[in-house]
């Protein structure tokens, strides 16, 4: 593995695309000093050129290379949650080319927990004469499909590249399963507050206890990040969403199956895939299989993508999630299935 990662770095150092594992999922990086370089990863993944990626970091690296500001809550936020998955968005430093933030002023850093990924980026940091160096790395996918939390899930992503194209590290499964929370604090001297622009396995409460109080929602001036368009992370198969209440009444008849908003009439749904949490609400009508995950939210997060990879190729017609429940612990969750569905009209 340790020669694996050298030559990994080594590629990066060319210019050339490496996946890595990361704790949230497996990431398609590129060196984020070399516009050439992070152009290869939008080309691959047919990602727009205004959307923005994220630079990851080894634990050692100064952010302050990267921001021309790194404010106090910053450095807070630093020390209590990384190395782990929360993206800050602070002011990009004019050393920094735009590629990495789809031409706006702020730049988006991560320094990521997996052993992996921070050998793979300290190793790449030492090639660098300043020894900052830093690897822009969205998910290894096609552009608003399903992450990969998988080695494997990148392959199936990119057929058409072969190893000397696209270098894999192999680096087991995603232990999170989500992407990183992304809070935004390239406002403050705006007098705009951290503002939370993507939840994650790091929710709310955790960010208020570091910062002394909730961070806000996001608003129509706050910077453009990752993973926030409004239909995202979908399979293709169509996917729609349940309440708890609404997916009883269905399973005991008392209710009709309802119209979802998909693009497949509800006429031509023959096969359903229905998720549901801890245990199933009564005997599956026909035509469905109850698919059940345990109520947990970790457990659920580092399970959901490749739950709907495996569905997605089992010849269903429709996948159904139930809605978690709409609690901090959970909106990472309930924000990935809700823009998968949103991909479907639903």
């Amino acid at each position: 593995m340790q020669a694996r990662i050298l030559e990994a770095a080594r590629r990066l150092d060319q210019g050339r695309l490496v996946a890595f594992p990361t704790e949230t999922v497996y990431g398609l990086g590129a060196d984020a000093e070399n516009p050439q370089a992070v152009a290869r990863i939008y080309a691959a993944k047919k990602r727009p050129a205004n959307h923005p990626v994220i630079v990851h970091l080894a634990p050692d690296t100064d952010p302050a290379y990267w921001a021309t500001t790194v404010p106090l809550q910053a450095r807070q936020l630093m020390a209590a949650f990384w190395p782990g998955p929360l993206t800050l968005i602070l002011p990009r430093a004019d050393r920094i080319p735009d590629a990495v933030s789809g031409g706006q002023d702020s730049i988006g850093l991560r320094c990521p927990a997996h052993p992996v990924a921070q050998t793979l980026l300290h190793v790449f940091a030492a090639l660098k004469p300043h020894g900052c160096g830093g690897v822009a790395a969205p998910s290894a996918n096609q552009f608003g499909q399903v992450s990969p939390t998988r080695a494997s899930h990148v392959r199936q992503a990119f057929p058409d590249l072969d190893d000397q194209a696209l270098m894999i590290l192999e680096g087991g499964e995603s232990q999170v399963g989500i992407e990183s929370t992304i809070l935004d604090l390239s406002r403050l001297d705006q007098g705009v507050g951290p503002t939370l622009l993507r939840p994650g396995q790091i929710d709310v409460l955790q960010l208020a206890e570091v910062l002394g109080d909730l961070p806000n929602m996001p608003d129509a001036a706050a910077p453009r990040v990752s993973g926030s368009l409004k239909a995202h992370y979908a399979p293709h198969t169509p996917v729609a969403l349940m309440g708890p209440a609404e997916l009883s009444a269905w399973a005991a008849g008392t209710a009709p199956a309802p119209a979802w908003g998909c693009v497949q009439a509800a006429s031509a749904v023959r096969r359903l895939a229905v998720v549901v949490l801890d245990t199933p609400p009564g005997p599956a009508p026909e035509g469905v299989d109850w698919v059940v995950v345990r109520a947990e939210p970790a457990h659920y997060a580092r399970r959901l993508y490749a739950l709907l990879r495996e569905l997605d190729v089992a010849g269903y017609d429709r996948i159904v999630l139930q809605r978690p429940p709409e609690e901090p612990a959970w909106q990472g969750i309930n924000d990935r299935i809700g823009r998968a569905a949103a991909a479907f009209g639903s």
